[in-house]
């Protein structure tokens, strides 16, 4: 029986070739969109979760309890020896992992080339613990010598030419000098949905035989490191508030005698607390360095099924726009003893054939859009049925669901026509009933409060990309001197540029501005008050370059020893913060900064916006102490084509130092990576938008061609009588732009609560203008009374006979 339902349902699709066609275009480009939002969502929900052991494996994190009027937070930065102390004082800890992070990009020399990669550090255990596949070199062996290293397969090929390089030798630049390492091994490509990501990997136990890392080996308050434990199968450790909690206070005693003799603990309870975070909790727990809020991720999938259900009413409108080539079939149907069940059984097992071929269709129009979406979400996702084994039954699933949405409504409606009715030609078709109405509009108001929603986030990142940060961000270039000895560099850098007109200025910091750039801060008790200051180091030409507005006291001075020392300027939200006044706050002294030294301030800058408009202006801090070093120079050039100035640069660059790749970037562009996110909302908003219009005028090309076979009889006797075309367009017209004013309506106080909501997360926003409202629905009336017009101006210009004859 189903085959032979499924006879018909092809011989009926063939029949009418362009109606088929509109419906699997529309329910392929539905099922694409969400799709690849699903795929999106399940690459970020299931991170991690490939390795053996991840069930058994957490992250050490610091939580620290409200106090002082701040929030609760987590921190995943740890001390060095954490790792050990919990394999040594917790039970059912099988191993532990520490892991430096690759901190920028390091210097790597072959024989013939030196490159910028990223390089992390592991302990030995690593590739027992984490299920890295290594496709040369034996897993248990790979970082055991101190100077070993793990290759990706792609860093191989980058390096080396070849994918396996075990046995090969690079050197990378460790502090001053090019150290020698041996690879060891060489691992598949990290897959895009794990939270812990390499190039080259070290041996942790290298950093510790450095200086730095010597001085770090038991101190307990220097937090730089991610810890990893690996614990046994049905350890309740994990959950074991009071053995964690006595863990923080055996090692930070000194701690929190301090804190009890300040006044700040309450009894013995420690605000502070060691806690253990699931691996696979790591990606999507924004409270400790979460990556990426779950909240999004919903919303993105909202907005995909908005898309497909609009795919599905434009089904169910068009299959009922072509009801009335259906009438006769089902009444002589009928006639012949066809039930309401089989009848029902068939249009379903149409519908579920055309939700078949759409899927199919879109199957490959997600995997041809892959690589777009990939840069669209900023991921590296992969059409992959092992990485992701429910796919299969999702779409599976989807497939069906999808079917028997958008064809439930048609079956059954179809299926109820009276034979007799049909066949003397009595029937009226329901194309033109509320509910028809009332899916089209819905269809719009969907449509067109996502065009609302493009226009408000487009608007928004104009604003915080165009808004002044309070320094001039224009023609500066940004040179990366990251791993260098900056002390010897940037002098003969500095003084080689002042010769050439089309440099204006030069300046130095220790940090870069912009996203991705890092920060730092300092955390200090200011007179019994837990203070955090966002802490940079400049040279005193860094203000005169940035263009950044001195208003009290004094900048920096070459000539002034003391000013290495102790000398910091703040600006204005540091002085309200500390309880200073613009008049009183040069001359204070930051006292509890460090043990037996107390900074002055010897002047006040303008607030700038160093973080992201979304942020409001935090307390900064500038110093030039002697024991930092700049990584980043500032360079403003003329204003105009900036090619001439960037060649002088390179020039100069290869004369100092010749050995090192030149790296720069544009200050303008650094700023605009903060908006990453916003600018990525803004396009996938908008493309849902402009497929959710197009699909919505697929369904509202269906009503029209509905209305013209219901009213071809009245088309033709307003001719006779002497209507114009004009006239007639507009009568067949009127009833659907009356629609989308209706969604029009409706959309734009939705719109407005939702995207209001969304603007509250920017301490510094736009207020929603009411001409966003206008243009969007303008552009909706319009598209519409286009869509239309292909129908009501073909019906309008027929022969009125013709019409006349229609039955």
């Amino acid at each position: 029986m189903i085959t032979h339902y499924i006879k018909i349902a092809i011989r009926n699709l063939t029949r009418q070739k362009g109606l088929t066609l509109i419906n699997i275009l529309g329910l392929s480009i539905g099922l694409a969109c969400f799709t690849l939002f699903m795929l999106y969502a399940l690459n970020e929900f299931n991170y991690d979760r490939f390795h053996k052991n991840a069930d058994n494996i957490f992250r050490a994190y610091r939580w620290r309890q409200p106090m002082n009027g701040e929030d609760a937070s987590g921190d995943s930065f740890m001390p060095m020896p954490l790792g050990p102390a919990m394999k040594q004082d917790l039970p059912g800890v099988v191993n532990f992992i520490r892991m430096q992070e690759s901190w920028g990009k390091s210097f790597i020399k072959t024989e013939n080339n030196v490159m910028r990669i990223g390089v992390a550090y592991a302990d030995p255990e690593f590739f027992d613990v984490f299920s890295f596949h290594l496709l040369y070199g034996n897993p248990a062996q790979a970082l055991r010598g101190t100077h070993s290293v793990v290759l990706t397969k792609a860093t191989a090929i980058k390096i080396f030419g070849n994918e396996n390089a075990v046995g090969k030798t690079l050197q990378i630049k460790t502090d001053t000098e090019f150290e020698s390492f041996t690879v060891n091994g060489v691992c598949e490509n990290i897959p895009s949905n794990s939270s812990i990501k390499f190039e080259i990997l070290g041996n942790y136990l290298f950093l510790t035989e450095t200086e730095s890392g010597k001085r770090l080996m038991n101190n307990w308050h220097r937090s730089a490191y991610q810890t990893y434990i690996q614990l046994q199968p049905g350890s309740s450790l994990a959950y074991d508030e009071t053995t964690l909690q006595n863990l923080y206070n055996k090692y930070h005693s000194d701690d929190l005698a301090e804190m009890k003799k300040k006044g700040k603990l309450k009894g013995n309870e420690s605000p502070v607390t060691y806690k253990l975070q699931p691996l696979r909790d790591i990606h999507t727990n924004t409270k400790i360095n979460g990556e990426v809020d779950p909240k999004n991720i919903w919303i993105l999938l909202t907005i995909a099924a908005g898309v497909l259900l609009i795919a599905c009413i434009n089904f169910t409108t068009l299959a009922i726009g072509r009801s009335a080539g259906r009438a006769k079939e089902v009444g002589i149907r009928k006639v012949v003893g066809g039930g309401k069940k089989s009848l029902v059984l068939q249009f379903l097992t149409e519908a579920i054939l055309l939700s078949i071929i759409s899927m199919l269709i879109g199957l490959l129009l997600a995997q041809l859009f892959l690589p777009w979406f990939n840069q669209l979400s900023s991921s590296e996702i992969a059409f992959s049925f092992t990485q992701f084994p429910e796919l299969t039954w999702v779409l599976i699933a989807l497939t069906l669901i999808v079917g028997v949405i958008a064809g439930s409504y048609p079956a059954f409606v179809l299926s109820a026509f009276k034979p007799i009715e049909v066949l003397k030609s009595k029937l009226r078709l329901g194309g033109s009933n509320f509910f028809t109405k009332s899916l089209v509009t819905l269809q719009f108001m969907l449509s067109v409060g996502l065009i609302i929603s493009t226009f408000i986030i487009l608007q928004q990142l104009n604003f915080m990309r165009s808004k002044n940060p309070g320094f001039n961000k224009e023609n500066v270039i940004v040179v990366d001197a990251s791993g260098m000895n900056t002390k010897k560099i940037y002098p003969l850098f500095s003084h080689a540029l002042q010769s050439h007109p089309e440099v204006k200025g030069v300046a130095s910091a220790e940090l870069g501005l912009g996203g991705e750039t890092g920060w730092s801060s300092s955390s200090f008790d200011y007179k019994g008050r837990h203070k955090n200051v966002y802490e940079y180091f400049i040279d005193p030409d860094y203000l005169h370059v940035m263009d950044i507005k001195l208003l009290a006291g004094r900048n920096f001075d070459h000539s002034i020893s003391d000013d290495t020392v102790h000398s910091v300027i703040v600006n204005e939200a540091m002085v309200r913060d500390f309880g200073w006044t613009l008049q009183n706050a040069v001359g204070q002294q930051l006292t509890g900064y460090g043990e037996n030294f107390n900074p002055v301030v010897i002047g006040v800058i303008k607030d700038f916006h160093f973080r992201p408009f979304s942020e409001k202006v935090e307390p900064q801090m500038f110093q030039q102490f002697s024991g930092y070093l700049s990584f980043k120079y500032f360079v403003r050039i003329q204003p105009g084509e900036p090619s001439k100035s960037i060649t002088i640069l390179q020039n100069e660059w290869q004369k100092i130092a010749p050995e090192f790749p030149f790296k720069y970037s544009f200050l303008d562009q650094d700023l605009d990576r903060f908006y990453k996110s916003e600018a990525r909302w803004a396009a996938i908003v908008g493309c849902a938008g402009g497929i959710s219009i197009f699909l919505a005028c697929l369904g509202l090309l269906g009503l029209a061609a509905l209305a013209v076979i219901n009213r071809t009889k009245e088309i033709g006797i307003r001719k006779v009588l002497g209507a114009s075309v004009t006239n007639i367009v507009k009568i067949l017209s009127i009833d659907f732009v009356r629609l989308v004013i209706i969604a029009l309506i409706i959309a734009t106080p939705v719109s407005w609560y939702f995207m209001n909501q969304w603007l509250q997360d920017f301490a510094y926003r736009i207020n929603i203008s009411w001409w966003i409202f206008v243009i969007s629905g303008l552009i909706a009336i319009t598209i519409s009374v286009l869509t239309v017009s292909i129908h009501t101006v073909k019906a309008a210009v027929a022969n009125p006979v013709k019409s006349l004859r229609t039955e």
